[in-house]
């Protein structure tokens, strides 16, 4: 069993945000800060003596930014991950895309401010949580006897789980008729979501015929960053979702972020419209999984398949309790494929979960549930 403390390097360019990240870190049990780097260069000479388990890595930095490091880690170091520090920008969006795919644990945005107590209490809402996660799932793999989270996600899933038949799924009251073939598909995920989707959605086909609407957890500007890296992926179409366009098949939609997205009927009554507001967070969240879940499920009785994903938190849950009670067919993703097991547990508690399937099994899901 793993006890020995996570250590993490502490790699930024500013002196600032390494004394607050420094400072949040030694107050999260089970975690050891062993250093700190101004930048890349100096932080692979480190990587060598202190071994860290975790990088907090700085995008953009001299001599060596944080997507060359992650490049030297893939090569020399494949069992230390990363936590991205990045700059709200388009700039700062599509290397931290890049910086995903190389194979960074998650990424926060950097404090808009030079105050330190302002820094700690921002990294506090928004670092700690992740590092906790990341000691989590690393003492997960520690009793398993792997320290690799990669094989965690991609060579260990328990078999698919399948519950077809919704009148007789444990916790589910009452008699409920047979689900019909879906005609939209409503996606809700977060920590490991990039990846996850990335590895998921080009297994879709072209011609799937209906919409795919996605809430990923994300800031502003990344969203879009993410769509473009996906689109270039996928044989769908995947954009960034827009105002009071109408749905169309074979196109997947991505909630802004920072904003909500639900559903709306279009003014002729047949067509549905993405709408996007300003409506306040939910479960922290904005966009929301529940948010767009409810709308989902006004419109689309019996006819929609929902997909809970990889995620901290137990946004999407309520939702899914609404799309339950509409027959929508639920798939949740099995704990040993998520980054974190956070959003499909509490559905999966509650019975809410038609199938339960790896990360490489839900796009074969999703196709049955369209026949």
């Amino acid at each position: 069993m793993l006890t020995r403390k996570t250590k993490v390097l502490v790699v930024d360019d500013t002196i600032v945000y390494r004394k607050a990240v420094s400072d949040v870190l030694k107050e999260i049990p089970g975690v050891e800060v062993v250093g700190v780097a101004h930048n890349g260069k100096i932080a692979v000479s480190k990587i060598k003596s202190l071994k860290p388990d975790l990088l907090t890595l700085d995008i953009e930095m001299p001599e060596m930014n944080g997507l060359e490091v992650l490049q030297y880690l893939q090569k020399h170091a494949p069992d230390i991950s990363a936590i991205m520090v990045s700059t709200l920008t388009s700039e700062g969006g599509n290397m931290t895309m890049k910086a995903l795919e190389l194979g960074a644990y998650d990424f926060i945005l950097k404090p808009n401010t030079s105050n330190i107590a302002e820094s700690k209490k921002y990294l506090k809402e928004n670092l700690a949580p992740l590092i906790k996660a990341f000691v989590t799932g690393r003492t997960a793999i520690g009793q398993m006897g792997t320290n690799r989270l990669v094989k965690k996600q991609s060579l260990k899933a328990k078999p698919a789980v399948q519950t077809k038949n919704k009148s007789t799924v444990p916790g589910r009251p009452g008699q409920r008729v047979p689900h019909n073939s879906s005609e939209i598909i409503a996606i809700g995920i977060s920590t490991g979501g990039p990846n996850a989707l990335a590895r998921m959605m080009p297994m879709l086909p072209a011609n799937i015929g209906v919409p795919i609407v996605i809430v990923q957890h994300m800031p502003p500007v990344f969203t879009k960053s993410l769509a473009a890296s996906l689109n270039k992926k996928c044989r769908i179409t995947v954009k960034e979702a827009e105002n009071g366009e109408a749905l169309a098949a074979n196109v997947a939609y991505i909630a802004p972020g920072g904003k909500q997205m639900k559903l709306v009927a279009a003014a002729d009554g047949v067509n549905r419209l993405v709408k996007i507001t300003d409506d306040p967070p939910e479960n922290s969240c904005k966009p929301s999984v529940d948010y767009l879940f409810r709308s989902v499920g006004d419109f689309y009785v019996g006819r929609a398949t929902a997909v809970i994903m990889t995620g901290m938190g137990s946004d999407g849950t309520k939702g899914l309790q609404v799309l339950n009670q509409k027959n929508a067919y639920i798939i949740g993703q099995n704990e040993m494929s998520c980054v974190v097991y956070g959003m499909p547990k509490a559905p999966a508690e509650l019975g809410l979960l038609d199938s339960v399937v790896p990360l490489d099994k839900i796009a074969g899901e999703i196709l049955n549930s369209l026949k």
